[in-house]
């Protein structure tokens, strides 16, 4: 099976190739100026360039890791996360996007975790569960659990994201021009809208669906809502 995959791989890179257009690399192949960098959840159903449309290279940074989160711990201290902060402190990035996603496994397992129904994680991927136990612990608190796990589940995916959002608005090593909006995957129907679209749950510190409406473009308010209030 993994000669299947490989050659699928190897197939899908010459597919690549050949569908670039002459030039294509050369306004970033010396450096590189992101407009933006999101950080998202590792998960294979979650494509960053895909869920923004970027079909180009050079215009968003993307790292991602367990549960989309915006830290680090480096001698027992938060600190942002290193693959964030270098197109901030490198490369003239002004936007950070925090993208969680419904669904989303980590938060799941930190959900578990945190109800005593949850089980053994390689150190790996513990230590990321780990440090989401706080968050899901603070939002099992916070919003309305009286609904069935899925939807708790995604209750606590906002939560997440606003809690990454307000991490990096006061972490000295972000800049106060940066900008800094919290979104939500769903890739289950769980906004009563169409899969696959990114809503906007935090506008830069502002969580009010109404508010955040009231400052989009025409035609953009469709993308402002919130499963929890």
């Amino acid at each position: 099976m993994s000669e299947h995959v490989r050659a699928r791989l190897l197939a899908g890179n010459r597919a690549h190739v050949e569908s670039r257009p002459a030039g294509y690399f050369d306004e970033v192949q010396e450096e590189q100026h992101p407009a933006a960098v999101s950080i998202c959840c590792a998960d294979s159903r979650v494509s960053q360039e895909g869920m923004f449309d970027v079909d180009g290279p050079g215009w968003l940074f993307t790292p991602s890791n367990i549960g989309n989160q915006a830290w680090d711990v480096v001698d027992g201290q938060k600190v942002v996360n290193g693959n964030l902060l270098y197109p901030i402190e490198y490369t003239g990035t002004r936007t950070i996007a925090v993208v969680g996603h419904t669904g989303c496994g980590a938060v799941t397992a930190a959900y578990h975790a945190g109800t005593g129904s949850s089980h053994s994680h390689p150190s790996g991927i513990a230590k990321w569960i780990d440090t989401l136990g706080s968050v899901v612990a603070d939002g099992l608190e916070a919003v309305d659990t009286d609904a069935d796990e899925a939807t708790v589940v995604n209750r606590l995916v906002e939560y997440n994201v606003d809690r990454q959002v307000a991490f990096l608005q006061e972490a000295e090593a972000i800049p106060d021009d940066v900008s800094v909006y919290g979104f939500v995957y769903d890739l289950h129907g769980a906004y009563d809208g169409p899969r696959g679209r990114t809503y906007l749950v935090n506008d830069d510190g502002e969580t009010d669906p109404a508010a955040v409406r009231a400052a989009l473009d025409e035609g953009d308010e469709e993308y402002a809502q919130r499963l929890t209030s």
